[in-house]
């Protein structure tokens, strides 16, 4: 299909203005293979950042952006890796994102955090992670060094995936990534052997998510985060979902409206200095953790396969962590 005619079809002249699943493939895979003018590109990124996504085309991109995604071994003896990405940032909260890797990897979990370094929307996760001593990985033999070590794993996604990457550097011409951004939370580095932890937000809603997790097979927990990033919001419980390989959604801990009773002292400024020291803290056990991110992280346990059930996922963060995970 030519990107010509995918243009036709967004315009609305045909099929109401969506693309099937083979032409988003086609379509997505031009344009992370740089095989479109910049006329063109311009005027089809356009198009699909002003209309919603449909199923059929995120299945589409997904299949696009498969091949075009490096690959990482997942550690052989230890449980299924969590995934997390980070491409918004954010500002009225504190970005505790690293403090659940840095618990998870405790736990004996790898993990992998993939995103940019700036996210124009507030403090970026990769700026607290350099606090903490985990720098991005310069190569994917790095990473896989330090996954297979039991350390976290930070990869930029210019590394990851150069031609989404791309893609997310015309901000800077166009004015709109939305959809980039959007696409990466959905890398699989891993193929279908690890556990990704998903949010939804102005582009993917929660509906689409769900129905497109399950139709994958990508084993994933789907969660309300904070500003878009995927880490649990600390003043409310979020609805946590789990999708399973084989389309089933569970779940694991329903949404609370009323504020949640803190059980920490959440660190006084949001800037990445302060985090990280406040998570230092945290993580040596001088304060408690968050009771949301106690439960999330009792999710990715279950999910990752370091627990049978969440009863014992539960026990074991609740042993870690000194808290007592909600029942």
């Amino acid at each position: 299909m030519s990107v010509m005619h995918a243009l036709k079809r967004l315009r609305g002249g045909e099929s109401g203005g969506d693309l099937d699943e083979r032409e988003a493939c086609d379509a997505m895979g031009a344009m992370l293979d740089g095989g479109v003018s910049d006329l063109e590109l311009g005027a089809i990124l356009a198009l699909l950042e002003d209309k919603p996504v449909a199923l059929p085309e995120l299945l589409g991109y997904s299949t696009a952006l498969s091949p075009r995604c490096s690959r990482l071994r997942t550690p052989v003896g230890m449980a299924r890796p969590v995934v997390f990405a980070c491409y918004h940032g954010v500002r009225d909260h504190p970005h505790l994102l690293p403090l659940v890797a840095l618990t998870l990897q405790r736990l004996r979990v790898p993990v992998l955090v993939h995103g940019v370094f700036e996210s124009g929307h507030g403090t970026a996760a990769a700026h607290i992670f350099r606090n903490l001593g985990v720098l991005p990985s310069a190569s994917l033999a790095l990473a896989q060094m330090l996954l297979d070590d039991g350390e976290i794993a930070f990869v930029p996604t210019a590394a990851l995936a150069p031609g989404l990457a791309t893609l997310m550097a015309l901000r800077g011409r166009l004015g709109f990534d939305g959809l980039a951004r959007s696409l990466a939370r959905l890398l699989t580095p891993f193929g279908h052997d690890a556990l990704h932890v998903v949010t939804p937000d102005a582009v993917l809603g929660r509906k689409l998510l769900r129905e497109f997790l399950a139709e994958s097979g990508c084993p994933a927990l789907l969660l309300e985060g904070a500003e878009g990033e995927a880490f649990a919001d600390t003043r409310r419980r979020p609805l946590i979902e789990y999708v399973g390989a084989e389309g089933d959604c569970r779940v694991l801990f329903e949404a609370e409206s009323v504020a949640l009773r803190q059980s920490a002292t959440l660190p006084a400024a949001s800037d990445a200095h302060g985090t990280a020291a406040w998570i230092r803290r945290a993580v040596s056990g001088e304060i408690p953790l968050p009771l949301s991110l106690v439960n999330q992280l009792a999710c990715c346990l279950y999910g990752a396969g370091r627990a049978d059930d969440m009863n014992q996922a539960k026990a074991i963060v609740a042993v870690a962590t000194g808290s007592l995970a909600a029942a």
